[in-house]
């Protein structure tokens, strides 16, 4: 009975929790953004603020998911995420909140988005003011990453470039191992484990885990490196180093389990 109880309540909070996530998708371009804009007359001085708004929000968000015993968050390294510049940082990706954790984590983040996003009347207004990266156009990609690096942004990859689907092993796109290579980034690996899964690319929002879900997120102890490369064969590396960062990831999962 305490468990279906148990379950019931995380099923509504759920819901409120991304009732006020879109609320906030819809009001702060309309109330915040705008002050920012009249404050802040650089483009750059008003992205960097719009970014820190969103850091600042969905750390707001993040606890109130916690409060509300929705997941369980075990963080560690908040003082390295606080303090990182300038890296590209890659994670696996278990599940829908999880780019949301790790800006919640990082101050000055930046990342990559999916094209189709900057149309959706939750995100858009968001993702403009912020210049969020669009995967749109691959070259374009890579300028804009370089250039947000080498600006001191964090930027944060998700190399499956989905959510894993559970049960399967990972699978890596090289669209990461493209932005490191050509860009020479520093990179920052993180591992993410939710157990019981939920929120999964295969489940609707509703569909909560029977128990409450343990979300632990943490850098990797040995830290995935760059490798070096001869620039004339760039795809062949880049091929290479995505099969690298897949086995690194997988093996850094199956030891956590």
């Amino acid at each position: 009975m305490l468990t279906k109880l148990g379950r019931c309540w995380r099923i509504v909070a759920t819901g409120f929790c991304f009732a006020v996530f879109g609320l906030g998708g819809l009001l702060v371009p309309l109330i915040v953004l705008p002050i920012q804009y009249l404050i802040y007359r650089d483009e750059e001085k008003r992205r960097k603020a719009a970014r820190y708004t969103v850091h600042l929000l969905f750390k707001f968000f993040v606890g109130l998911m916690g409060a509300l015993g929705i997941f369980k968050f075990t963080i560690a390294d908040r003082t390295k995420f606080a303090n990182l510049t300038g890296r590209l940082v890659l994670a696996n990706h278990p599940t829908l909140i999880d780019v949301v954790v790790l800006i919640s984590l990082i101050p000055n983040a930046d990342c990559v988005v999916k094209a189709h996003l900057f149309s959706n009347p939750f995100m858009r207004g968001v993702i403009k003011s912020t210049g969020y990266i669009s995967n749109e156009s691959p070259e374009g990609l890579l300028t804009d990453c370089a250039a947000s690096l080498a600006a001191g942004n964090n930027l944060i990859v998700f190399p499956e470039g989905t959510r894993t689907t559970p049960g399967q092993a990972l699978k890596f796109k090289r669209g990461a191992a493209n932005i490191a290579l050509r860009c020479r980034a520093d990179i920052v690996s993180v591992l993410i484990h939710v157990a019981p899964s939920t929120l999964t690319k295969s489940e609707m929002w509703y569909e909560v885990a029977p128990t409450q879900a343990k979300f632990d997120l943490a850098m990797t102890k040995q830290q995935l490196q760059l490798p070096s490369f001869e620039a004339s064969k760039l795809t062949q590396h880049a091929r290479s180093f995505t099969r690298d960062m897949q086995a690194f990831f997988q093996g850094e999962l199956d030891s956590y389990e």
